[in-house]
């Protein structure tokens, strides 16, 4: 008799689905613990939804078990901290105002009523007790900062153009709901945004500053006083659409990142400084043909570090540094580098070469400095030090997320993390001694972790967590790398994902999945595309980095730019080529799969060889220049491949609608209608081609989904539908419509 194989998260997708999720850390001001949102099931099981936990660590920097702080069905996110340890947060629950107005939101009880839906602004004390509700704008509140050293706090809030108060923009709120209207007039700039329609409203940025302790009014019930939040920002238009803000330590200004759209659409991002008592703005970083953002001002209130990106153009991508500048526009102190920047640990990048400036590493004489003169890697991240002398950042590298440090004076670089991981959001503590981040890898879920800012390459230590170490404990394979030689000599490196028992004598079935972005990297732990999962059922993965992948080197991303069908292809069948070599896998039994630019590869695969058993597209990219008309973003395609009226040679040469008659292979397409940045169009078009040509083909259509399948339900029939259909043509095993659909 066949053992059944025990069940484990990775054998049962529901299990899979209730895994607890950590998806950000902040640290309290005293450094004693760390405030974790995180994304679990409803009760019903139907939606994900976030709380707060609360993950201690001592000052020595041992945990103590997870206590969860909020509960309630809407789900709570977004903390931040005030400076005695008071905790912010977003949450669309409901509950009594802070006081009369709670910023203006219930004035009038149809305000009240029309505001249920959105998320306001809550204050946990420091001390304990129930939270209590600070603002609630009428259109929600997106996203917060406070300072560090006031009760000074900033929010992002939509708001009906021509309105001034919460009072004018729920009564035009309003207005347009008696009368039907939903309707978007759009004067210039981009209509919608990966998955959700821009306008009538638009961000604007409101300050408050919340009363501390003791604050309370007997008259009012023992109430916390209401607050009226300031708008520093009355017009911007679309200037604060996914801006990082946050506020100086005093409270007295805030950055922001501030988007400026040019006629044509093309969106340049700068960075503003904001007075919070006059609602003055300057410009603090713009320049030609560069993106500032993600501002982060230092401890000491004297510079901001941000990252510069310099635009790509159809000739070759723009490349990414960290920059710093002084907050109040004068000069950032510090030696400028000469050239290289001393790269401690710069075997760890294999000898990565110094760029020469031409890819837009350096600013103009008397801009901001360039922090990351001598390498050649995209950051990502960035946190200041403490005592402001140095940075934390993280880029990735051959398949891993480092955690850097670079010192602001001399632009020396340090690595911190030597392991097989991928850090992100970074806390680094006030006494400078540790670095909380969370860590994940492809083997590993997001978790909780200690890291010694003192030395580089010790071990990171693992705190309590909400998730445990029973996932990886559980994991039903290996992880291995693997490598190849392009054409060009380039080599071309990925993980490789063995199940259990695969073996010379027992090879498994192979699963190519191309990654997404394109400008990416598979070095990390994935939700959404697990390739446990697959493995659990008998599969091995193979997760490659071809051209246009980060972690290489600008030259590695160059070799695909706007040849999305020449070197991330031969890439991509190289290292195929050598993993099906191995004895351990089984050459005959071949599949691939991918998503958004995997989604594309998926489709340009089909039209270019036979030699999968079924291909799976998810979100796939089909009829370029169809697509560069109805994506969210046609400055991207303009930018990479031109105008198809103008400049069709890109579009011609790499669109996989045009290799149709070439496609043998069954294919599974896979799209959600609310996909705005590879429209649905894209799936349709090729689901009508295919018809006649294919001879099993078929489409499983999300209504109500995005780019991405987010609701649990979804996400397990999704599961259920790609392993079906790979059972069938890989495995030889009958197909099995999933019972839900």
């Amino acid at each position: 008799m066949t053992q059944e194989a025990p069940v484990t998260p990775f054998r049962d997708l529901h299990h899979y689905v209730a895994i607890p999720q950590v998806t950000v850390l902040r640290l309290s001001p005293d450094g004693t613990w760390l405030a974790a949102a995180v994304q679990t099931l409803d009760a019903d099981g139907k939606k994900f939804v976030s709380s707060i936990w609360r993950i201690g660590v001592s000052p020595a920097g041992s945990g103590s078990p997870p206590a969860r702080l909020t509960r309630s069905a809407e789900g709570e996110g977004g903390p931040a901290f005030l400076p005695d340890g008071s905790l912010l947060f977003v949450s669309r629950r409901q509950g009594p105002p802070a006081g009369p107005g709670a910023g203006g939101a219930a004035a009038e009880d149809k305000t009240e009523d029309k505001a249920k839906d959105k998320a306001a602004l809550w204050l946990l004390p420091a001390a304990g007790g129930e939270a209590s509700r600070i603002a609630a704008p009428p259109g929600g509140v997106a996203g917060l900062a406070a300072a560090s050293d006031a009760r000074s706090v900033i929010f992002s809030s939509p708001v009906l153009p021509g309105t001034s108060g919460a009072g004018e923009d729920a009564a035009r709120r309003k207005a347009r709901a008696d009368a039907g209207v939903t309707a978007i007039l759009h004067e210039a700039g981009p209509v919608r945004y990966w998955d959700h329609d821009l306008g009538p409203d638009s961000l604007r940025l409101q300050a408050v500053v919340i009363p501390g302790p003791g604050a309370e009014s007997a008259a009012d019930g023992g109430a916390r006083p209401a607050v009226e939040p300031s708008d520093l920002t009355p017009d911007p238009g679309r200037a604060l659409d996914n801006s990082h803000f946050e506020l100086a330590p005093d409270g007295s200004v805030a950055v922001t990142g501030w988007a400026v759209t040019d006629d044509a659409a093309a969106v340049t991002e700068e960075v503003a400084v904001i007075t919070v008592a006059t609602g003055e703005r300057r410009t603090l970083l713009s320049a030609p043909g560069y993106d500032f953002g993600q501002p982060r001002i230092s401890p000491d209130g004297r510079l901001v570090a941000c990252l510069r990106a310099a635009h790509d153009n159809y000739q070759s991508p723009g490349d990414v540094t960290l920059v710093v500048a002084a907050l109040d526009g004068g000069a950032s102190g510090g030696a400028a580098p000469d050239g290289a920047a001393a790269l401690d640990g710069a075997a760890a990048l294999d000898g990565a070469a110094a760029l020469d400036g031409a890819a837009g590493r350096r600013g103009a004489s008397g801009g901001p400095r360039d922090l990351l003169a001598g390498m050649d890697r995209r950051p990502l991240e960035a946190a200041w030090a403490p005592d402001s002398a140095s940075v934390y950042f993280t880029a990735d590298d051959h398949g891993r997320r480092p955690v850097f440090r670079v010192d602001v004076a001399t632009a020396e670089i340090t690595r911190l993390t030597t392991d097989d991981a991928a850090y992100g959001s970074l806390c680094p503590a006030p006494d400078g001694r540790w670095i909380y981040a969370l860590r994940a890898a492809v083997d590993d879920p997001p978790a909780p972790v200690r890291l010694d800012a003192t030395a580089p390459g010790s071990d990171p230590v693992r705190l309590a967590g909400p998730a445990g170490p029973a996932v990886t404990a559980s994991l039903p394979g290996t992880l291995t790398e693997v490598q190849a030689v392009a054409g060009d000599g380039a080599t071309i490196r990925g993980w490789l994902v063995l199940p259990d028992g695969a073996a010379p004598g027992s090879p498994a079935p192979l699963l190519l999945w191309v990654h997404g972005g394109p400008v990416m990297s598979w070095n990390s732990w994935s939700w959404r595309w697990n390739p446990w999962l697959m493995a659990a059922r008998g599969y091995a993965v193979l997760l490659p980095d071809p051209a246009l992948s980060t972690g290489y080197g600008h030259d590695f991303i160059a070799r695909g730019h706007g040849r999305w069908g020449e070197a991330p292809f031969t890439d991509v069948m190289a290292i195929t080529d050598a993993v099906v070599a191995r004895p351990d896998i089984d050459a005959a039994r071949t599949a691939m799969m991918g998503g958004s630019f995997g989604g594309y590869m998926a489709n340009w695969i089909a039209g270019h060889t036979d030699r999968f058993s079924a291909i799976v597209s998810h979100a796939g990219l089909w009829a370029l220049d169809q697509m560069f008309a109805t994506t969210d973003l046609p400055s991207f395609w303009r930018k990479h491949f031109g105008d198809p009226l103008t400049q069709p040679g890109r579009y011609l040469e790499n669109s996989p609608n045009l290799h149709v008659n070439s496609i043998r292979t069954p294919m599974l397409v896979i799209h959600g209608d609310k996909d705005y940045r590879v429209p649905v169009g894209e799936a349709l078009r090729l689901w009508a081609d295919l018809a006649g040509r294919v001879q099993d083909a078929r489409f499983l259509y999300f209504p109500d989904e995005n780019h991405w399948i987010l609701t649990p339900g979804h996400v397990i029939v999704w599961y259920e539908t790609v392993l079906a259909f790979l059972a069938q043509h890989v495995l030889g095993e009958p197909w099995r419509r999933p019972d839900l659909l």
